[in-house]
């Protein structure tokens, strides 16, 4: 094909079809079982776009469906790649990893979350990263405890 007939975009608003990575957060990457069945289900969900956006004729078209494609499959082939499994826990002794913990706050309120990775968490379906502040400072409490908390505490209610 001639070039006269290719129709291509500038530099710059080629370049606005890249996108900034998606940020990774720098703590270790802990997974539960249905985490790393995320990540994996997510890297093959990008994956197939990619290859989707490939197939696209225009260039330029497939520039800009390739973006988010791009991006999240650079994002989870490295969650996938750098999870670490953690097993469930075995024993409901102290906070860990992996358990929901229900606790109440100074204000009466009683809360239960999940303790789960990064990418697993969700507050509005109950499950927080092991990176949160409310989880790191129930790790390793037992039943009974109370837990500083900014200028409050928390006491752990149950371990499951």
């Amino acid at each position: 094909m001639s070039v006269a007939f290719a129709k291509e975009e500038s530099a710059e608003a080629a370049s606005e079809t890249v996108l900034p990575p998606r940020p990774i957060p720098d703590r270790i990457n802990l997974v539960t079982e249905a985490g790393l069945r995320m990540l994996q289900e997510e890297l093959a969900r990008a994956q197939e776009a990619l290859k989707a956006a490939g197939q696209l004729e225009d260039v330029n078209e497939r520039r800009r469906q390739s973006a988010v494609p791009v991006r999240d499959t650079r994002y989870y082939a490295e969650r996938v790649r750098t999870a670490q499994l953690v097993p469930a826990p075995t024993s409901n002794a102290v906070v860990a990893f992996g358990h929901s913990v229900t606790f109440r706050r100074d204000d009466d309120r009683i809360q239960t979350f999940r303790i789960v990775g990064d990418d697993e968490a969700n507050p509005s379906q109950a499950s927080i990263s092991h990176g949160s502040p409310v989880a790191i400072a129930l790790m390793g409490k037992a039943v009974g405890e109370f837990v500083p908390f900014g200028q409050s505490e928390l006491e752990v209610l149950a371990i499951s």
